[in-house]
């Protein structure tokens, strides 16, 4: 293993880890350790100690390699070896929310180790697309903790919650000499919560992100523009039997649809909620919409559709925006159309569109609308919802996208 005088764990050697985290973790002076349960990835880390990153931009492609890295498997002692190391002052994931709790065992082991050792602070960032996430890994982490290890982890490990955005597709590299590269959109952006980090042996540097006093303003404003407009072009999309993204915000219904959602309705009470600027929020907007038509990117609506029963979560990327719309007495017709869409989504290997689609079935869309969006029956939210709902089956090709 490497003797950097700056180390970094990332849980998670997938396609976010090794092109979004990971380099922006070496470009700030980090060795960075991948720790992952597939063998065969960490053993290539290791031997190669670098791969390439292709940033698939509409008009251009542009190739940056990634090095001074290796990998560790995260169910064996060298993780938590690792963790031991003075040297290591971060450790963030990618692993996606479902896996969060499964990891927490073996950083609450690791944290024993870095108490033992005298190891020094560090600070933690979980990098899911899910809000307070790192919070959640957290609350994870001290339910596997010693009572003797939680006073340490309390006063020396910082748990900083953060907004990350880029879209990292799966990627086939065929004209690439390693299946340890892959393709990422050129834009990013990760925002960290600056007062839930801890001072550590070394200032927290890190290249490329921001650090913020007002966090849940970011995490707002990403959920529900980014993953927000992703989700409604995804559903629509899918009735009219298109494939990628790209494809589906070419339509110009699609396309104003998704506009109009963000920009008149959820992003109009953003900015009331949070003072954005209007036409900084427009720019803001625009350019998600020319990030989805990026056809390089090959991005599967049955990808960004997956999984709808959390995706109609209160609170996110849907049903956030809806409600906050109407507590600031703006319209949802838009929004609604994306709504009713995710209740069309059906897939028969996603068992959460099955789930759905089976609720439906047995208690009858008005209950299940009422029950999942939170909007009563017979309130105008509800009935606004139904309408499109009606629409959209009607209009339904019912594409095979199996």
């Amino acid at each position: 293993m490497s003797s950097a005088d700056r180390k970094a764990i990332h849980f998670g050697a997938g396609n976010i880890g090794r092109g979004f985290i990971g380099p922006l973790l070496v470009n700030s002076g980090y060795h960075v350790i991948f720790a992952d349960v597939d063998k065969d990835v960490i053993s290539k880390l290791n031997d190669q100690d670098s791969y390439d990153v292709l940033v698939l931009e509409e008009d251009d492609e542009q190739q940056e390699t990634v090095s001074n890295v290796s990998g560790v498997l995260s169910t064996s002692d060298d993780i938590v070896r690792a963790f031991a190391d003075p040297a290591v002052d971060l450790v963030t994931t990618a692993v996606g929310p479902a896996i969060l709790e499964k990891i927490a065992g073996t950083i609450a082991r690791g944290l024993h180790a870095r108490r033992k050792a005298n190891a020094g602070p560090l600070n933690i960032i979980a990098c899911e697309n899910m809000i307070n996430q790192t919070t959640t890994l957290r609350k994870h982490v001290f339910a596997s903790l010693a009572d003797e290890d939680k006073t340490w982890v309390s006063e020396q490990v910082g748990f900083a919650n953060c907004s990350v955005d880029r879209i990292v597709p799966p990627f086939d590299p065929k004209d690439s000499a390693t299946p340890l590269d892959v393709g990422v959109e050129g834009f990013y952006e990760w925002v960290v919560d600056e007062d839930a980090l801890h001072q550590t042996r070394h200032d927290v540097r890190l290249k490329g992100i921001r650090l913020t006093t007002d966090l849940q303003a970011y995490i707002e404003r990403k959920l529900f523009t980014l993953n927000c407009g992703h989700a409604i072009t995804a559903y629509l999309g899918f009735i009219k039997g298109y494939s990628t993204i790209d494809e589906a915000i070419r339509d110009a219904e699609i396309h104003g649809t998704v506009q109009n959602a963000l920009l008149n309705e959820g992003g109009a009470a953003l900015r009331k909620r949070h003072e954005f600027d209007e036409e900084e929020y427009r720019h803001y907007v625009e350019k998600t919409l020319d990030r989805f038509a990026n056809p390089k990117l090959k991005d599967d609506i049955v990808r960004v559709g997956r999984q709808p029963l959390r995706k109609l979560e209160k609170g996110d990327r849907l049903l956030g925006p809806a409600h906050m719309a109407r507590e600031c007495g703006l319209p949802i017709d838009n929004l609604a159309k994306g709504i009713a869409a995710a209740f069309l989504y059906e897939v028969p290997d996603d068992k959460q569109s099955v789930e759905l689609q089976k609720k439906v079935e047995k208690e009858g869309i008005e209950k299940v609308v009422a029950e999942i969006t939170g909007f009563k029956e017979d309130s105008e939210e509800h009935r606004t919802i139904l309408d499109a709902y009606t629409a959209l089956r009607k209009s339904d090709k019912k594409r095979s996208h199996a």
